[in-house]
């Protein structure tokens, strides 16, 4: 069974990739306003809040297929458009899949490794002058240091939406859009 859903994050990954390469011109200008990212925030927001209450949250993260591989990448794909969490985006579509709040966290916190790993790959490699030995010292420390502190606030987030659910996510994007 993870055997199963590490080839479903692998399938999942694809359409970031894909559709940023495609799109990266647009993305970083066309996409790049106030304006969109506002209404990005407060038009996913809502829908993640609808999508806890209308999904059945009955799959675990083994139920998976691999039509929900592909449409889970597809929605974090949508990221790409500046206010649509990746995190949010995957998760609102697990729930939408029937997944369970923790399951679909898990995923989307899954997915998230391959997609940040070979962004910063992207970026380092293609997006700028050829670092020095202390900017490779100082990326090394800040990539260790994100990585522990994203650690802790997974193992944070886990236990919120596990009591609480999303609507303080939900809220706090609405807020911050408008």
């Amino acid at each position: 069974p993870d055997a199963k859903v590490a080839w479903l994050v692998v399938l999942g990954t694809i359409p970031i990739c894909v559709l940023g390469l495609l799109l990266r011109d647009w993305i970083e200008t066309t996409f790049r306003t106030l304006a969109l990212t506002a209404v990005m925030l407060i038009v996913f927001g809502l829908i993640l809040g609808w999508a806890e209450k209308r999904g059945r949250q009955t799959r675990g993260i083994h139920d998976l297929t691999v039509k929900d591989g592909i449409l889970l990448g597809f929605a974090q794909a949508m990221a790409l458009v500046p206010g649509v969490s990746r995190s949010g985006g995957t998760i609102t579509v697990g729930l939408l899949l029937g997944m369970t709040r923790e399951a679909a966290a898990r995923f989307s916190f899954l997915l998230a490794i391959p997609a940040v790993l070979l962004s910063g790959t992207y970026m380092l490699l293609f997006k700028r002058e050829p670092m020095t030995a202390e900017q490779w010292g100082m990326t090394i420390a800040a990539t260790a240091v994100a990585f522990v502190v994203g650690y802790a606030v997974i193992v944070w987030f886990m236990r919120l939406i596990s009591h609480k659910g999303f609507g303080l996510f939900v809220i706090y994007r609405v807020v911050l859009g408008l």
